[in-house]
């Protein structure tokens, strides 16, 4: 009897400590998860070619970004969920904006083809690269570099121009200028995600064989030698 007691109380711990890691409905991500839903509107938007709408959907979403990163940190809001949900959110819209402003349907101005493919080429690879390493080497945290994030950063600048030269009249030059800046960072982000990967991947090595080294070490009667 003592024994099921025992055995329900760390159930009960073990259920309290994962619902306090993952904490999924909370504030911050239920404005992610907005952040989420608004982005088949932004689409339409887009491509009904109401440009100014889209541009509002942008920037709210932006704000709700912003926001909910805040409120997490402000008020010790953060969880697991928000932590993958996050980086997703901003990955979905993007994408979306990448394509739906790509594909020529009568805009003024396109974000151009090559500049779309590379992009998302780039984001594919690094989601492969990632799930490999989580299945394969055991490797959990992916974290984003610098160049990275730069490139993040350029991804909505270009979407933002692209999106405001379909409302006002903006020089090519900036265009260009923006298109070939998202291109440089894209290519420096990628050589910086394999050069990291390839660093985690050896001291995940090292960190194993580090254990295995000290288990040859335990002798048959459990001390270690010395």
């Amino acid at each position: 009897m003592k024994n099921r007691v025992v055995s329900t109380e760390r159930r009960e711990r073990i259920r309290a400590t994962v619902e306090e890691k993952l904490r999924p409905l909370t504030l911050p991500n239920f404005l992610t998860l907005l952040r989420m839903a608004i982005v088949p509107f932004f689409v339409l938007a887009v491509f009904a070619h109401e440009f100014r709408l889209a541009v509002w959907i942008f920037v709210i979403s932006g704000f709700t970004d912003v926001l909910d990163g805040w409120i997490a940190r402000t008020f010790d809001l953060r969880s697991r969920i928000g932590a993958l949900l996050d980086p997703l959110a901003d990955k979905v819209l993007l994408t979306a904006a990448y394509i739906s402003l790509a594909v020529p349907h009568g805009q003024a101005v396109v974000i151009p083809l090559w500049l779309a493919i590379l992009t998302l080429f780039r984001d594919f690879v690094i989601m492969l690269m990632a799930f490999v390493f989580y299945m394969f080497e055991g490797i959990k945290s992916f974290p984003p570099t610098w160049a990275g994030k730069l490139t993040t950063v350029m991804h909505v600048v270009t979407v933002s121009l692209v999106l405001l030269a379909n409302v006002v009249a903006i020089p090519d030059v900036v265009l260009r200028t923006c298109f070939y800046a998202s291109f440089v960072m894209v290519i420096a982000s990628g050589f910086s995600y394999i050069y990291r990967s390839s660093q985690a991947i050896e001291a995940e090595r090292q960190a194993r064989l580090g254990g295995a080294v000290e288990d040859t070490e335990i002798d048959q009667y459990g001390d270690r030698r010395r």
